[in-house]
């Protein structure tokens, strides 16, 4: 009798995570992963940190490699093999192999998408030029670190000032020494943030020296001599070596789209919290997979790898016959820029305002240990709440060292459904090095008792 076969389409955080579960639960599953790029299983949130010098080797990133799939978990992963289409009706799927030149279409019973999103890409002159770099995938990040070694550049452009835009210019001007210039078209950086904390965030990466231009938008790329000489903007033209561009990403679903498949939220393939898709035997997982927020209670999309790697888990839960169920997200990031750990949980004012909410906002700025412990540093804390229910909304942190990791209170509030006055009166932990006797998120939530 035939062996029952999965393909998985893609290979990293969801595709892998789903794949490794399975073959737990099920030891007679036949699984194929195909991986269009030449790595599985690696640490994209690490990618800044190599680029910056921080991480040696790439291969420090990898988690699992696909020779350790085939070889320890009988899991057939092949590289540089890019699925081009999709038959939902005849459970096929069309094959390039890059690596040996050919084509070919293969079964299966079930199929998983773990496609992942594709950072934006403006559509301007010199885009395409050498030395312009995306740093979504691992290997876009060797390419990046490779020009940075052999090239040596000393001005950088980096395009794009969200989580991945601001690691980057931090990377390159703290730990690798190139003048910065950071281009962002919206008046604030980190549009994850309220406008008063994303300030914070303007400021800090402004004190370290890096050029931080808003409300300024790239209109084209120019090159002399086959290298980049600048860029040009709406205000004016840039002299530089390289360009970053860190603009956010969006879910990679145009396969998806093209077998039928419902898409939801950006475009993003619909699935319930089972992670299966309307369509019979096809499931996805991943930054290619709508999802549901737990505040607004509405569908939502997040590119996390957190969120990918506990959607993979579900659906190789599932997929193996027995049942788990993903309920979705309350939008916990963190990162750290320049001398701020940046931290955001749960519903900002703007998304608070679209959903008609009556709410009431607070920030206090405390120290993150006693006053009097050597290392007490700045913290701003912010809390939203629901007017008369005291339902907490939503939660920014933005501090130096210590400060973001308490985002994760506020997020197992929002899971909990919890209110203000129960985040006051949590027993939570306290001695000199950590906290004053109130701790920050207790501080912004009595501030905000006072409102609700």
């Amino acid at each position: 009798m035939a062996r029952k076969r999965l393909i998985v389409v893609g290979g990293d955080a969801a595709g892998m995570s789903a794949a490794s579960q399975l073959r737990r639960l099920d030891r007679d599953r036949e699984i194929v992963v195909f991986e269009k790029g030449p790595h599985t299983s690696y640490a994209a949130c690490g990618i800044p940190y190599f680029v910056a010098g921080l991480i040696e080797k790439p291969e420090q990133l990898i988690a699992r490699t696909p020779e350790t799939f085939r070889e320890k978990y009988d899991i057939d992963a092949r590289t540089l093999q890019e699925v081009m289409a999709v038959d939902c009706r005849g459970k096929t799927v069309q094959i390039t192999d890059h690596r040996e030149g050919r084509s070919y279409s293969m079964e299966f019973d079930d199929l998983l998408i773990a496609t992942g999103a594709l950072p934006f890409k403006p559509d301007v002159p010199g885009i395409d030029s050498d030395g312009v770099f995306g740093v979504n995938t691992l290997e876009s990040g060797i390419a990046l670190e490779r020009f940075l070694r052999e090239r040596r550049p000393t001005r950088a452009i980096v395009v794009g000032g969200g989580y991945i835009g601001l690691e980057i210019a931090e990377a390159l001007n703290c730990h690798r020494g190139l003048k910065v210039t950071l281009v962002e078209r919206a008046p604030q950086v980190m549009g994850t943030l309220d406008p008063d904390m994303g300030a914070l965030v303007g400021d800090a990466i402004s004190d370290v020296g890096i050029d931080l231009r808003l409300g300024e938008t790239l209109q084209a790329v120019e090159t002399a001599g086959g290298k980049i000489r600048a860029v040009v903007t709406d205000k004016g033209e840039i002299e530089t070596d390289l360009v970053v561009l860190g603009l956010g990403v969006r879910p990679n679903t145009a396969l998806a789209a093209e077998a039928g498949l419902a898409l939801g939220v950006r475009d993003a393939i619909r699935v319930d919290d089972r992670m299966a898709t309307p369509t019979p035997s096809v499931w996805a997982a991943g930054d290619c997979a709508e999802t549901f927020h737990l505040v607004s209670r509405q569908p939502f999309h997040v590119a996390l790898g957190t969120v990918a790697n506990k959607m993979g888990r579900v659906a190789g839960i599932n997929l193996a016959g027995k049942s788990a169920r993903f309920p979705g997200v309350v939008g916990t990031a963190v990162s750290k820029i320049c001398k701020y750990e940046v931290a955001r949980t749960g519903l900002l004012e703007a998304e608070a305002k679209k959903l008609d909410l009556d709410y009431s906002a607070a920030t206090i700025k405390t120290r993150t240990r006693a006053g009097y412990y050597p290392g007490a540093g700045r913290i701003h804390v912010k809390l939203l709440a629901e007017n008369g229910t005291g339902r907490l909304l939503g939660g920014q942190i933005v501090g130096v060292e210590g400060a973001a990791k308490r985002i994760d209170v506020l997020a197992a509030c929002l899971h909990g459904q919890k209110t203000v006055q129960d985040l006051v009166d949590m027993d939570l932990s306290y001695a000199p090095p950590f906290s004053p006797v109130w701790d920050p998120v207790q501080i912004a939530a009595r501030a905000l008792l006072k409102e609700v």
